[in-house]
């Protein structure tokens, strides 16, 4: 879906810190947090890692830019956790004024009043799929990426919307997590790494010879 937390490519929000040996929490919240997800997979209101993803776009753009990781996994499990009937909003912002925080500060979910879950295969350990259909590119074919805006979840970033690339990799069948998201089945696709020159993405603003490969569904491509 098209939001602010579609960052990739784009410019003026910094370096990227590459901490080395960084520990996997910080602080004992983020802990509970990750424990908390496993528990909302148990009740099966979180059925899928592209759902899960979907909820985290979607809490508030603020919360988005200015929360932690582990915060912005609170907001989208949140989202899921009202959506599926275990939490209410209130409930959230009332949890809130009872650990002495503001009453009208900035509460990161932002469920979805009809949530659109339909139905949810069963989550696998892999998202690989074998098809029997043939893939409609071939390595070294040129293609075009489609530039139409996305109302739902899509793993085709902004910046590399109606760019030209070259698939150089086939990587077979996998699950298409534009559907997968919804809960409106796995409906696997082909899946291709798509290199992109940099002028292509980004102009004359480009380092020289820069390249950068993207893994793209096949409804993505046209010719």
């Amino acid at each position: 879906m098209d939001g602010v937390h579609d960052l990739g490519g784009k410019q003026g929000h910094g370096s990227i810190d590459n901490a080395v040996d960084e520990t996997a929490f910080h602080e004992r919240w983020e802990a509970i947090v990750f424990a908390l997800t496993n528990v909302a997979a148990e009740l099966g209101v979180l059925r899928n890692t592209d759902q899960f993803r979907h909820a985290i776009e979607r809490i508030d753009p603020v919360a988005y830019l200015s929360h932690t990781y582990y915060g912005r996994w609170l907001g989208g499990l949140e989202n899921l956790l009202v959506e599926g009937g275990i939490l209410t909003q209130a409930q959230i912002r009332a949890r809130i004024e009872v650990l002495g925080y503001d009453s009208t500060g900035l509460v990161a979910a932002r469920p979805s009043t009809e949530p659109d879950v339909v139905d949810y295969d069963a989550e696998h350990h892999v998202s690989s799929r074998p098809l029997e259909d043939q893939p409609k590119f071939r390595v070294g074919d040129g293609v075009l990426t489609r530039g139409t805006p996305s109302t739902g979840h899509t793993r085709l970033p902004a910046y590399a919307r109606g760019k030209r690339g070259e698939v150089v990799m086939w990587h077979d069948g996998w699950v298409l997590p534009d559907s997968n998201a919804h809960g409106r089945g796995e409906n696997p696709e082909h899946l291709y790494t798509v290199a992109f020159d940099g002028g292509e993405l980004w102009g004359d603003a480009a380092e020289p010879r820069t390249v950068v490969h993207v893994d793209l569904f096949e409804s993505y491509l046209i010719l």
